[in-house]
């Protein structure tokens, strides 16, 4: 009888099929990515959607996730469902963003803010996967290199799993509101002097060699929570596809799960059409963008990676192949944007009362730099009249200090990109001052 769910070899030269359970997370035959693959059961799409539907209404806790709720494409059999570590994380909006619409040129556009989660980003919809897996291989500490979000998800559920976490950070280049959380949820916290690439080697042959469980995107137990994500989003639009989904580009680790989900939903007959899948980066670490834009047939690493966008400061992001092969399944792209279009857009959703992290504002400018350029030779073209999700994938009290910065005329860049030193804050509000009088107050506010 075959394996409900079984690891494979993502090389298609290879294509070596493994058990799920091994604590593994490459090939090791050719050391690439692994992939868990689904026998799945018949399944009558219509009733499928009626069952997540009735979940909704249910006081279950796996119900009341927004991961869970999805369980019949998630690696686990019900005999599982016990060791799951959940926060209720998932449920997060869809909103419409009329000005920010308008900023990029589109009739309309809708963003799904993921920075609702139990600790602020899009990393809880992988976690509760990748540690209830820990749980159930029966490991007794877990491990991740990050940029900040995924530490400060990963030190949450491991303290709500009772496991050690211990978080490998690039010294001085995580902001501070990521590490607090790091710290506050009792994970071991490891600064090492140099970049994210560095301490996710370190943290690579760390797992390797002492058999702790890795939890970056690199485990494909955190894709299969992340992919949730579009499923709870085509739940939520009532399964109307949507003709464009714009998303941040870091690790790569996302965007190779929700091109995934997508594959599945159409296996199955949920969905009978792909949105394009739109991958925005900092153009100070871009290397998908400059490997497409290049023709090259393999990804460059950038050595120096540099963005004020912390969350997305990669320079050798390990899940770039799926990246890639989503962005073919969907026809999609990838693009770059520089510090000054990132900040101005995290300044205009804020005019909308959407409050993101400084890597989530790359969907909006990104969507204002193809439509500008829709006229023009490029490879994608845009139109006003599309149906677009913005993907926001962190909270906007991430990085607090980056807020106030650009509304005080004060941020400054880390980018080696072309830009100029300081960021020209287009959109500022800053506080008005004013003497303890009423009647200048009044002439003030014009009231």
């Amino acid at each position: 009888m075959s394996p409900p769910f079984f690891f494979r070899c993502i090389n298609s030269d290879c294509g070596r099929e493994l058990d799920a359970q091994l604590n593994i997370y490459e090939c090791p035959e050719c050391h690439d990515l692994l992939d868990l693959v689904y026998n799945f059961p018949d399944l009558d799409p219509d009733e499928l959607k009626a069952t997540f539907r009735k979940r909704r209404q249910s006081y279950y806790p796996l119900d009341q996730s927004g991961v869970w709720r999805f369980r019949e494409f998630l690696p686990f059999e019900k005999g599982d469902y016990e060791l799951a570590v959940t926060f209720g994380e998932g449920n997060n909006p869809v909103i419409d963003a009329p000005r920010a619409a308008e900023y990029v040129g589109l009739d309309s556009l809708s963003v799904k803010h993921l920075g609702w989660n139990p600790t602020g980003s899009f990393k809880d919809y992988g976690m509760t996967i990748g540690v209830t897996q820990a749980r159930k291989l029966g490991v007794s500490a877990v491990a991740c290199a990050s940029t900040g979000n995924t530490s400060s998800s990963m030190a949450a559920y491991a303290a709500r799993a009772g496991l050690k976490g211990i978080v490998f950070i690039p010294e001085g280049q995580v902001a501070f509101g990521k590490l607090a959380q790091t710290m506050e949820y009792g994970a071991v916290t490891v600064q090492i002097e140099g970049d994210f690439d560095a301490a996710m080697q370190l943290v690579r042959e760390l797992s390797s060699s002492t058999g702790i469980y890795l939890l970056n995107s690199i485990n494909p137990f955190r894709v299969e929570g992340q992919k949730t994500v579009a499923i709870e989003l085509l739940d939520q639009l009532d399964w109307q596809v949507p003709d464009r989904i714009v998303l941040p580009g870091g690790n790569l680790g996302h965007s190779a799960a929700l091109g995934k989900a997508l594959y599945e939903l159409r296996q199955l007959g949920l969905i009978d059409s792909i949105p394009k899948l739109t991958i925005i980066q900092a153009s100070g670490a871009s290397p998908l963008h400059s490997m497409l834009a290049s023709g090259l047939e393999t990804l460059r690493p950038f050595t120096s990676a540099r963005t004020s966008a912390t969350a997305i400061k990669i320079g050798s992001p390990v899940s770039w192949k799926k990246a890639l092969r989503s962005l073919e399944l969907s026809d999609g792209w990838c693009d770059a944007v520089n510090e000054q279009e990132i900040a101005d857009a995290k300044a205009i959703l804020g005019r909308d009362g959407i409050g993101c992290e400084p890597a989530s504002a790359t969907t909006v400018a990104g969507l204002k730099k193809l439509l500008e350029a829709t006229h023009k030779e490029d490879p994608v073209t845009i139109h006003p009249g599309e149906r677009v999700v913005a993907i926001l994938t962190g909270h906007q009290l991430k990085d607090p200090e980056y807020t106030a910065d650009y509304h005080f005329g004060k941020l400054e860049l880390d980018s080696r990109d072309g830009d100029s030193r300081e960021i020209e804050s287009k959109f500022s509000n800053p506080p008005l001052r004013v003497a303890p009088d009423i009647d200048k107050i009044r002439a003030l506010l014009q009231l």
